[in-house]
Parts: C-alpha cells; structure tokens; sequence
C-alpha cells in the first residue's frame, strides 16, 4: 500500500479514480485531481511548500516531485506525463506537457503548454518553455516547434494509456466483490 503521509498539518488530498502504486509516497501539501497516476517508488513531497496535481496526471516509476521550503511551489496542469526518474521541482508544468524520462525541471521554471522535455533534459532555473515546442539538451534549449496534431498524438496517447495501466491495476487488486460492485455502476 502506498505511503500517504501527514506532515506539519497538511495531509495529501485525491481526486476520484486515484492509482498509488504499492510503493509510491505521497506526504504533506498535496492536492491531486481525477484519473492520476503515482507509479512504483515515485515520491510526491509537499513537506516544504505546497504542490498542486490537475486531472489525468501520470507520475511514473522513480520521479520526484518536490519543491524549495518558502520560495518555490510546484503546480501541474491537466494531461500531463512525468516519465520515469523524472525530477519536477518547484515548477509550473501547463495542460498537455509530457516530460522525458529522466529529465530535470528546476526551480521556478514555467512549461507552457503543449510542450515536451525531452529525455534527459535538464531545464534550468527561471527557464521559459515556449508553448508547442520540443526542448532538449543539457541545459535544454528549443529544438524544434510542433504543430498541434504532433503534439497531440504524443501527449493525449499516453495520458490516455497510462489511466488505462492504473485501470489494470485496480482491478488486479480488487476482491471480488468489489469487482462485481464496479462492473454493475
């Protein structure tokens, strides 16, 4: 079961139809839509200001999604993919943004939307990511702008899969009762 945790008064808060993974953490200041994900060994920590999670988020395996203590929250917008390892950081992430696996967003950086990080990345501080573009690179610069219909292809396609592999798991881990309950709503 996940770790939710409560810290300095402030307890995590989720939307409807939630995936935690066994072992993701979520603790503190915390407040996630509906139709997210948090996957295996993610930590999602609102111990040092507040994060703000919209609808049809996926947080997957390994990413840390966190903020500096006083001086940088982190919010991110609806239909957003955090690929694997990936570390948001005090941020403002718009709708429709897809970040690589293993990419860095630091400190009071604002991603527009409908725009991916590519793998790796490392997108530095006070850095503006322009609306429909791709940035990569260390630190990450634009490389190319996407047309909406790129853009949209890539991002909706794993929003849309990764509420599908939470659907997999919650109903692997239901008992059957519950199940039966489900099918019948």
């Amino acid at each position: 079961m996940a770790i939710i945790r409560s810290v300095r008064g402030k307890t995590p808060v989720f939307g409807r139809n939630v995936f935690l993974a066994d072992t993701a953490v979520i603790v503190g200041d915390v407040i996630m839509g509906d139709d997210c994900s948090v996957w295996f060994h993610a930590v999602v920590r609102g111990d040092v200001h507040y994060i703000r999670i919209g609808n049809r988020v996926n947080i997957q395996d390994h990413a840390v999604i966190h903020c500096t203590h006083e001086k940088a929250y982190t919010v991110i917008g609806n239909n957003v993919s955090i690929g694997h390892r990936a570390i948001v950081h005090g941020c403002t992430v718009e709708d429709n943004v897809v970040i690589g696996m293993g990419a860095i967003v630091m400190d009071h950086v604002i991603i527009e939307k409908n725009s991916l990080i590519a793998a790796g990345a490392v997108v530095l501080e006070h850095t503006r990511v322009e609306e429909g573009s791709i940035y990569a690179g260390v630190p990450a610069r634009k490389v190319k702008a996407l047309s909406a219909a790129e853009f949209e292809q890539i991002n909706l396609r794993i929003a849309a899969n990764y509420v599908l592999y939470a659907g997999w798991y919650q109903q692997e881990n239901t008992r059957p009762a519950e199940r039966e309950r489900r099918s019948e709503l």
